[in-house]
C-alpha cells in the first residue's frame, strides 16, 4: 500500500477512536478498530490503550493469520484482533471493523437479545436487523466463529454479554454503523418505558428496501 494511504488510515483510526471515546462508546482501554490496507495486511489498534489517546505511529500491522508484520517496540495488536480477522477472511468486500461497548447496545448484548427496528426509514435501510453472536470467551478464536454467520448478510452484530461489532467497506461506514446501532438501541429502551412503539407499514418497508437496494 502507498505510504500516504497508510498514513491516512493511521490518522483515521485515531480520529474514530477519539469519536468513540467522546461518545462514551468505550471506557478505559475497551474497544478496538481495524482497517484493511490490502488483501492480506490489517492495520489495528494496540492492546491496553485508551481509544481517546491513540498514537498513529503505534498502530501495529498484522496479516490475516494474526502474525505481526510491523509494530513499534511497545505496541502489540489488540487481543481481540482475531474477531476482526474473521470478518476480513469471510468477506473480501469489508475494509474496516469496529468493536465497542456502547451502553444501550451492550445492555441488549447482556440480555442476549437482538434488535429488529422497523420504525425509522434510516433503520430499515441501514440496520433493520442486528443479530446476537453467541457468547464466547473474549480474545479467543471462538468469538470469530460466533460472528462468522453474519459477515455476508449484516453490517453489525451484538456480542452476547460483551458488546457490539460493526463492519463496512470503509472505516467511516463501520463507525457510523456503530453510531446508528447505539441510537436504535436507545430508542428501543425508551419504548420499553414509554409504550407506543410503532413500525412503519409493511408496504412502506418493502418500498424502502426496493428504493435503496436494502436487503
Amino acid at each position: 500500500m502507498h505510504n500516504m494511504q497508510e498514513a491516512n488510515a493511521r490518522e483515521a483510526i485515531c480520529d474514530v477512536g477519539l469519536r468513540m471515546w467522546q461518545r462514551r462508546m468505550v471506557s478505559a482501554n475497551d474497544g478496538n478498530i481495524s482497517v484493511r490496507l490490502d488483501n492480506d495486511l490489517i492495520l489495528c489498534t494496540p492492546t491496553g490503550v485508551s481509544k481517546g489517546r491513540l498514537n498513529p505511529q503505534e498502530l501495529p500491522i498484522v496479516n490475516l493469520q494474526g502474525e505481526v508484520v510491523q509494530s513499534s517496540t511497545t505496541a502489540r495488536p489488540s487481543s481481540e484482533i482475531n474477531m476482526h480477522l474473521q470478518v476480513y477472511r469471510d468477506n473480501p468486500e469489508i475494509n474496516a471493523v469496529v468493536h465497542a461497548h456502547p451502553i444501550a447496545a451492550t445492555l441488549f448484548a447482556i440480555r442476549g437479545q437482538g434488535i429488529s427496528n422497523q420504525m425509522l426509514p434510516e433503520s430499515v435501510v441501514a440496520l433493520p436487523d442486528v443479530p446476537v453472536a453467541s457468547y464466547s470467551t473474549p480474545s479467543t478464536a471462538a468469538v470469530g466463529a460466533s460472528v462468522s454467520p453474519f459477515t455476508h448478510t449484516h453490517r453489525a452484530c451484538l456480542l452476547e454479554q460483551h458488546g457490539a461489532l460493526t463492519w463496512d467497506t470503509s472505516l467511516e461506514g463501520a463507525y457510523l454503523n456503530m453510531e446508528r446501532l447505539e441510537n436504535i438501541a436507545q430508542l428501543e429502551l425508551l419504548f420499553e418505558v414509554h409504550s407506543g412503539a410503532r413500525d412503519l407499514p409493511q408496504a412502506e418497508i418493502l418500498n424502502l428496501k426496493e428504493l435503496f437496494g436494502a436487503a
